[in-house]
Formats: structure tokens, C-alpha cells, sequence
């Protein structure tokens, strides 16, 4: 994968006006020299995280879905769950986050050479930790997304997606495709470099604890999340254990978890929406506000979890053999779901009648970084240490939890899944509690990626269709503009 081509990237967000931003963000690229405050760079840095949802397709493509004859039908959606190379390019699509992504990027190179290029570039320290990490997010989940997902066996040679270093100034430039194995090596070292200069104060936390305004940037505990979920795709589990143990404080990690049990039960449909994506919630770490209607289409399309997968999730698959506090919710098309996100609607102009859908989601949780922990542990043979984290999570999540009754044990995994390997049975234990955890949030899709477990879909006339253990259609087809106009080499199929 040395070939070069030529590939049409996203010119940087500073040619989009941002609400909420300073004119400079829509002047034109060349026009760099706004760039000379600590200031600037830290508005520029707001654009470095792409604005665009994936979570609708990776929900439709996933194991969590089924069909619920009758629900409002969507191009986006139907192609996802059939794993159809979709033509669809406005938001909630995977084009739409390719190029959404590859902006963010083109934010944070045009913030890193501002900074290079600074008086004083040891004074603009946090903002290049920032834009570092924001930079090697944004690649890891076009890797995850449009190439293979990582195998140490095959990366090196398996494509990757072009890594971008430089700022953009024009949208057709030439860059290489490479392999899965160099965008990974990229991501590291940007993420090695990057966490230690991301300082909290900078979003106006105490040096310890992240102010609010930072549960919208990489602050230190978002950043060692998203290495805990870096190295666990990596397979290197000492690492996940490292940056997890960073993030979770033992001595009060249950309670800063969602309080499912407790507070969440008494909530009103709009009060757990709302509650679900704030800032004060102290197990966001890192939210983003993304273009996108998933706040009000993730309950209302036809190819979305109904009662025959809620119910694998909620009773089925259970490794608690108790019912989860999750207050849970149905139309009359037979959709169900849990209440975790609402529409945001922004008017264009002061004015204005119209406007554009946002929905705020969360990128990275404490609930993520326990249960990367705990597979990190099952991994590495540690399955007591692994069966503790798995009850501490159930402890956070059964109704009237006991430990005598609810706890996970050996005997029980091996009732429920029938697996005698204690390895496998801890990691589908775990992956269950994933899955339940994270419905509607697009993470079961990479966890279907990482363990290759099959997925079957059925239409409402009995039609059945099974995306294998490596079956092509995993790996998202790369836009088609960068394929006919970029000349990039497509992916399999």
C-alpha cells in the first residue's frame, strides 16, 4: 500500500462559520495570521472534533436491531442494516462523518503549525495536547470504520486511511493510503505525545477535576479513555489497564457511574434526556455536539431495537440473571428503547423559523473505561480481577442488588452461554454488559469488529441475512468521491 493518490479532503472548518465563534473562522485558509493569540487557537480548537453523528449507522448495523414493520422508513438507515454500500451523503451518514471528520482533522493541523509557528509555542502547551489527541480521535475512527479492524497478524498489510499531518489549503492534494498498522503507529504517537500536555486548567478546571466546559475537549480524563478504548482494539492490555486505573477512582468509581438504580428511576422522559448527555454528569468525560436527528430518529425508524433484541439484552443474554434498572420504553410499531437523547434545534440566524437538528452525544464514560478494564483483565488471565469489575458494574445497574444472588461467577457464565473456556465466557459476559450499556450508542458495532461475531438480520416477511465473521461488508465502503475524484483505491467487496 505505497501507491499515492490524489484524495479530496475537507478545506478546514475556518471556512464555515461556527456559531459562537470569532470572525477569523470564516476567513479563508491562507488567511493564518489570525491565529496569534492562545485564544484563537483555543476557538479554532472547538471545530477539531467532527460534528457529525456515526452512532446511526453503527446502530443499524449491528446486532441490537430489528425490523419494526410499520416505523418511518430511511435511506440511511435501510442501507445499514442491509450492509448496503449507501449513496446517501447529508448527516447521519458514513460519508457525511468522513468528511466531518477529516475537517476536525484539518482544525487541529491548522491549530498545531499556529502553534509551531508562536512566539512562544511552550506557552500554548495544553492547546497542542488538545489538537494532538482531537487529531489522532478523529483517524482512529475513520480506521475503525473504512478499514479492517486491527489484527497484529494482518495490519501491516491490511489498507488503512490517509493520515493527515499537514494543514489543508486546497481540497485535492496527493497523500497515500498505507496500512492499518502505520495509521495505527500514527494515532500513538500522537496520543504519547499529546496526554501530557493536555492540561485542565485551560478549559478552566483546577489541574484535577475537569470544569464543565471541558467535558467538550480531550481533558485528561476523556484523553486516557480514549487510549483505555485505543490499546484494547491494540490488544496491549497492560496499557488499557494503565490508562483505565488513571481515569477511575476506586474509592467512590459505583457512585460517579449512571445512577440507573437510584436517581435515573425517578426521572421523567425529558429529565433522563436531558440528564443522560450533561456536563455535570460526572461520568462524561468527553461530549460532542453533533449535526445530526439521532436525538429524535433513534426511537423512531424502522430498523431499531424492537422487543426480541431488548430482550436478549435485558433478560436473555444477562450475565446478572436479574432485571436491570434501565427504564425502558416502547412505541406502537413495537420500537423500544431508553430514553437517552433529545433534539437540539439551532435557527440559522437570530430571527429565523429554520434550522439545522443537533444532537449531543458522549464520546467516552467511566461506564466505557470499567468495562475496557475488565476485558483487559479476562485477556490477560486475570479473571478474578476481571469478575470484580464485572460486579461492580452489575452492583451500579440490578434492582435491589445482593451480591450473594446477583454476582457473576464461573458456574454461572457457563450455565448461561454454555462455554467451558472461562476466557471466552468472562468476555462474552462482558460484552453483554456492553451491549446493554451502550444501546443507541453505535458501540456494539465495533465490539461485533473486534470479536467478529456474526450478525443476523430479518425482515418482517421472514427474510434472513447474516453478516459473517469476515464477511467484506464489515468495512464500510469509502466515499464515493474519494473513489472516483480521489482515486482511491475502494475497498473490497
Amino acid at each position: 500500500m505505497t501507491k499515492k493518490n490524489l484524495i479530496i479532503l475537507p478545506v478546514l472548518c475556518i471556512m464555515i462559520i461556527v456559531t459562537g465563534c470569532d470572525d477569523f473562522l470564516s476567513e479563508t485558509p491562507d488567511n493564518r495570521a489570525s491565529l496569534d493569540t492562545q485564544e484563537k487557537i483555543a476557538e479554532l480548537l472547538v471545530t477539531a472534533y467532527p460534528e457529525a453523528n456515526y452512532i446511526p449507522f453503527c446502530e443499524a448495523m449491528s446486532d441490537n436491531v430489528e425490523d419494526n414493520f410499520g416505523a418511518p422508513q430511511d435511506v440511511i438507515n435501510a442501507d445499514a442494516y442491509f450492509w448496503r454500500d449507501g449513496a446517501a451523503t447529508w448527516q447521519d451518514s458514513p460519508e457525511n462523518y468522513w468528511n466531518n471528520a477529516y475537517t476536525a482533522i484539518a482544525a487541529a493541523n491548522h491549530a498545531l503549525r499556529a502553534i509551531e509557528e508562536h512566539n512562544d509555542p511552550a506557552s500554548l502547551d495544553a492547546q497542542k495536547g488538545e489538537a494532538l489527541v482531537a487529531r489522532a480521535y478523529a483517524h482512529f475512527m475513520l480506521v475503525s470504520l473504512f478499514s479492517k479492524m486491527y489484527d497484529p497478524l494482518t495490519a501491516d498489510h491490511d489498507a488503512g486511511i490517509p493520515y493527515v499531518t499537514e494543514p489543508e489549503t486546497k481540497s485535492l492534494k496527493e497523500y497515500e493510503r498505507k496500512t492499518v498498522q502505520y495509521v495505527y503507529d500514527m494515532i500513538e504517537q500522537d496520543l504519547v505525545t499529546g496526554i501530557p500536555l493536555i492540561n485542565d486548567q485551560a478549559y478552566g478546571g483546577d489541574g484535577n477535576n475537569a470544569s464543565n466546559l471541558a467535558r467538550f475537549h480531550f481533558n485528561r480524563a476523556a484523553a486516557h479513555a480514549f487510549a483505555s478504548r485505543f490499546y484494547l482494539f491494540k490488544k496491549e492490555y497492560d496499557k488499557v489497564v494503565e490508562h483505565a486505573d488513571f481515569v477511575l477512582n476506586e474509592s467512590d468509581l459505583v457512585s460517579s457511574l449512571r445512577p440507573w438504580t437510584t436517581t435515573y428511576r425517578s426521572y421523567t422522559t425529558n429529565e433522563l434526556s436531558i440528564a443522560y448527555t450533561r456536563s455535570t454528569e460526572d461520568t462524561n468525560l468527553l461530549l460532542c455536539e453533533t449535526a445530526s436527528s439521532w436525538g429524535s430518529t433513534f426511537n423512531n425508524l424502522r430498523y431499531a431495537t424492537g422487543a426480541t433484541r431488548m430482550n436478549e439484552m435485558l433478560l436473555v443474554n444477562n450475565p446478572a440473571a436479574s432485571y436491570y434498572a434501565y427504564s425502558t420504553y416502547a412505541t406502537n410499531t413495537g420500537i423500544q428503547f431508553i430514553f437517552k437523547f433529545r433534539q437540539h434545534f439551532v435557527k440559522i440566524g437570530t430571527n429565523a423559523t429554520t434550522g439545522y437538528p443537533y444532537t449531543i452525544i458522549p464520546l467516552f464514560t467511566k461506564e466505557e473505561v470499567l468495562l475496557n478494564r475488565a476485558e483487559a483483565y479476562a485477556m490477560q488471565i486475570k479473571f478474578h480481577d476481571a469478575l470484580i469489575e464485572m460486579n461492580k458494574f452489575i452492583s451500579a445497574r440490578v434492582l435491589n442488588y445482593n451480591p450473594e444472588v446477583h454476582n457473576v461467577t464461573f458456574n454461572r457464565l457457563y450455565n448461561l452461554y454454555q462455554e467451558n473456556d472461562n476466557k471466552k465466557a468472562i468476555v462474552r459476559g462482558i460484552l453483554e454488559l456492553r451491549r446493554v450499556e451502550f444501546v443507541h450508542e453505535g458501540l456494539r458495532w465495533f465490539d461485533i469488529l473486534r470479536h467478529k461475531i456474526p450478525v443476523t438480520h430479518t425482515t418482517n416477511n421472514g427474510q434472513s441475512f447474516v453478516l459473517g465473521a469476515n464477511d467484506k461488508r464489515r468495512v464500510i465502503q469509502l466515499p464515493a468521491e474519494a473513489i472516483s475524484m480521489g482515486g482511491l483505491e475502494p475497498n473490497p467487496r
